[in-house]
């Protein structure tokens, strides 16, 4: 037997009792209210995911990489949440990494039987080169998922950096966290669907955990992605905006800068700030960390002296 009558997220929700009784619009209203508690409940440990966030910029500017590993829908938001960093901050594929139980097959179709052994994280793990340098964040809603805890229970032992992310208050992931992030979401609107307010805060913390770390590393320029990456024509005509924000020129003069760049938006606004050559302007980057704003600055000082 599986103990869940102490978890939260398996409790039922008094204020959706009768649910199911209920017309369309109502049942909805139920659902909506439930969901606006999620914004809340992560609101209550910014201070640990401002420390989660720091830890992975840390890591990641070392050379390690940060992986994901979850379950199920925690499983799946984990990988959302990787595959979307390439084409937004032109990472390579390999930074940001996320593991599901049961593989790719369970991304589209449920493998429900994988998460319930402990022994395949090291495997994936292991698969994908996981080492001391780099950072596990584990997923589960209920905080106990065996897959995730073998997972978590690896990288502790490697000396990685772990990171647990779970609706309850006293998840067992925790024991094997250096950082434990808990957005208690409560009961959900139908009885242990954790996909719900659960996953929502779940993608919540996700995104500031990728989002913030980029940040950090010097992936935004204000609040303008200037890493992102040209790999489409929305991605391209984005780039172009971005240029055109930044360095307040024309289309066609934030066209002819991107083409001078190879599509980087970054240099191509360095280049129309600054007056530099792309060559130029791609050691002055490198000199500077990636960095745009560290970068113009360099640039300011060198020409007043």
């Amino acid at each position: 037997m599986v103990e869940l009558s102490s978890l939260e997220t398996e409790h039922r929700n008094p204020r959706s009792m009768h649910i199911d009784e209920l017309p369309t619009l109502d049942m909805l209203r139920v659902i909506n209210e439930e969901d606006k508690t999620v914004a809340l409940a992560v609101e209550r440990i910014l201070p640990e995911i401002a420390k989660a966030v720091e830890a992975i910029a840390w890591r990641l500017g070392k050379g390690g990489h940060l992986f994901y590993i979850g379950a199920g829908t925690s499983g799946r938001l984990g990988i959302l949440d990787a595959v979307e960093c390439p084409p937004t901050y032109s990472t390579p594929p390999d930074l940001v990494q996320g593991l599901i139980a049961g593989g790719t097959p369970a991304v589209f179709r449920a493998q429900e039987g994988a998460e319930d052994n402990p022994c395949l994280a090291k495997k994936d793990l292991d698969a994908r080169g996981f080492s001391a340098s780099d950072v596990l964040v584990g997923i589960a809603a209920s905080g106990r998922t065996p897959y995730v805890l073998g997972g978590m229970k690896y990288a502790k032992e490697l000396g990685a950096a772990t990171i647990a992310l779970a609706c309850t208050s006293s998840p067992a992931i925790a024991e094997f966290a250096d950082i434990s992030l808990l957005p208690v979401t409560g009961p959900e609107a139908v009885t242990g669907s954790t996909r719900m307010k659960a996953g929502t805060a779940q993608k919540m913390v996700l995104n500031m955990l990728s989002t913030g770390a980029m940040i950090r590393l010097g992936k935004v320029y204000g609040n303008l992605m200037v890493d992102v990456k040209t790999s489409n024509q929305k991605l391209e005509e984005r780039a172009r905006r971005i240029v055109m924000d930044a360095s307040g020129c024309s289309y066609k003069e934030s066209t002819d800068a991107l083409g001078e760049a190879g599509g980087s938006a970054k240099l191509a606004i360095l280049l129309r700030r600054t007056g530099l050559g792309a060559e130029e302007g791609k050691k002055l980057l490198e000199e500077a960390g990636g960095s745009l704003s560290a970068a113009l600055e360099r640039h300011c000082k060198t020409r007043k002296e």
